[in-house]
């Protein structure tokens, strides 16, 4: 693009001093490439060498993410060191990377918790970007006993 941009300009420097009547060594000498007088852009530096890793948890008491009253919230961030307000931050963190972000990696598949079987549904979300990808994952329970059983007592939803 810059040479046919300086193409140009010289073809129109040239056109007009034979328009003016200049010397052909002149034209020979406005035609020849210019160097660009517009100071060159810095490519975007990135702030960290870490990919973004910031998540906000959820435990609420209902059926669904839409229709749960949000009963407790907590902000993890993992990148580039564990923070956020989530009370076991380094733990939750180690969590997430053994499975890789994968959060219904974190829930086994049978609950060795006894606990009783009423109806009292509970959903656990996570929303936000692990390691660059949005993430937007929930899981309904029935009671909070089945889901502190199946969760295995990690950190990640222990807050």
């Amino acid at each position: 693009m810059r040479y046919i941009r300086n193409t140009v300009a010289a073809v129109a420097t040239a056109s007009a001093l034979v328009l003016t009547g200049t010397t052909a060594t002149g034209v020979a000498q406005a035609a020849q490439p210019q160097q660009a007088t517009q100071p060159t852009q810095q490519p975007a530096q990135a702030k960290s060498l870490y990919a973004p890793s910031a998540l906000v948890l959820t435990i609420g008491m209902g059926e669904t993410t839409a229709t749960a009253t949000v009963e407790r919230a907590v902000t993890l961030t993992c990148a580039p060191r564990p923070d956020g307000t989530h009370p076991a931050a380094a733990a939750a963190c180690t969590e997430l990377r053994i499975v890789d972000g994968q959060f219904a990696a974190l829930a086994e598949e049978t609950s060795h918790k006894m606990c009783t079987r009423q109806w009292n549904p509970v959903v656990i979300s996570a929303q936000g970007v692990w390691q660059g990808k949005r993430v937007d994952w929930s899981a309904m329970y029935g009671n909070p006993c089945e889901m502190e059983g199946r969760m295995g007592g990690g950190a990640v939803f222990s807050f």
